[in-house]
């Protein structure tokens, strides 16, 4: 923590909503969140699912109220670009690891495609050792920094589109540029690796971007240089609302009294049609109060917004 941060004089407050960061190269997920709460002043935040150091793009911060929806965006499909040096392969997968072999790279027009078509689709994948995935109770970048590899489990992951180009890069002799839209929970380092065992050379990534996390997309990011240098209210201002990490959910809105119920965590009966994602609204005033499914014309409650947090968002949004 800086001295900045530890400053007493330094004075929290509720701030809820959902801060679209582009994160900078070589910092954590975890500092560009704990820069930006405290450049809100803000009393809680969350991430929703790290980027490695290394990587830059979209990275979705969560505030307040909207650390209740976060797991939405942990579980959205992603989409990146990356760059990738041909015929050597490192401990990490990453331009951060030591070379441990170098290959000759002879790839054809029609290897490439194929191996283009090869890795669209479903997959099972090994995450990789430098991860920080856990196992039993350890992050698995902590075994490899051990100099240990442990078992993993393969895991089913989609790629949706691949797109493949050769590039010419100052940094790699042989390089290809990756394009990729995939599920959650796909290490696009392994998809690099893997493809480049596929075309005989193997292979590791020297860039990596998110460009995209469910419906947020790096066009609608603030980078760190520039969000340090606004304003407090302008920084308030670049904030999306709670509900947009709702984009998929269908919409009711409650008269006061059934709000109110609702909101104590009792069922309500109406003419809805069944759904597993809704979004519920108050009529008046017109504020999320929460999410919750609809089953047999029952409302129920999921995920809550309490009465303070309703009146916070209510006035900073009037």
């Amino acid at each position: 923590m800086s001295k900045l941060e530890s400053n007493p004089k330094i004075l929290r407050r509720p701030v809820h909503g959902v801060l679209l960061l582009d994160k900078p190269l070589g910092i954590s997920s975890n500092n560009a969140l704990q820069r930006c709460k405290w450049l809100l002043r803000a009393d809680k935040a969350g991430h929703t699912g790290t980027l490695d150091p290394l990587a830059t793009g979209v990275l979705p911060l969560c505030f307040g109220a909207a650390t209740k929806f976060s797991q939405l965006q942990l579980d959205a499909d992603k989409s990146y670009e990356a760059t990738a040096q041909l015929g050597v392969k490192t401990a990490t997968g990453d331009a951060e690891g030591t070379v441990i072999s170098t290959r000759a790279v002879t790839v054809t027009d029609e290897q490439f495609a194929a191996v283009q078509a090869r890795f669209t689709g479903p997959m099972r994948q090994v995450p990789p050792m430098h991860s920080a995935l856990k196992k039993d109770g350890k992050a698995l970048y902590e075994y490899a920094r051990a100099g240990l590899e442990v078992e993993r489990d393969a895991r089913n992951v989609t790629v949706y589109e691949l797109k493949l180009t050769k590039v010419n890069d100052p940094r790699a002799v042989n390089a290809i540029r990756m394009v990729a839209k995939v599920s959650k929970g796909t290490y696009i380092r392994t998809l690099g690796e893997d493809i480049g065992e596929a075309l005989g050379c193997g292979a590791h990534l020297i860039s990596l971007r998110r460009i995209a996390t469910g419906h947020y997309d790096v066009a609608q990011c603030v980078t760190l240089q520039a969000f340090e240098g606004m304003s407090e209210q302008e920084r308030l201002a670049c904030l999306q609302p709670v509900d947009s990490l709702l984009p998929e959910h269908v919409r009711v809105t409650l008269d006061t009294d059934d709000a109110g119920r609702f909101l104590s965590g009792l069922r309500r009966r109406g003419e809805w049609k069944d759904n597993e994602r809704v979004a519920v609204f108050g009529v008046e005033p017109k504020a999320l109060l929460g999410t919750g499914r609809i089953l047999a014309g029952e409302l129920i409650p999921g995920r809550l917004l309490s009465p303070p947090e309703i009146q916070q968002i209510l006035e900073t949004t009037t």
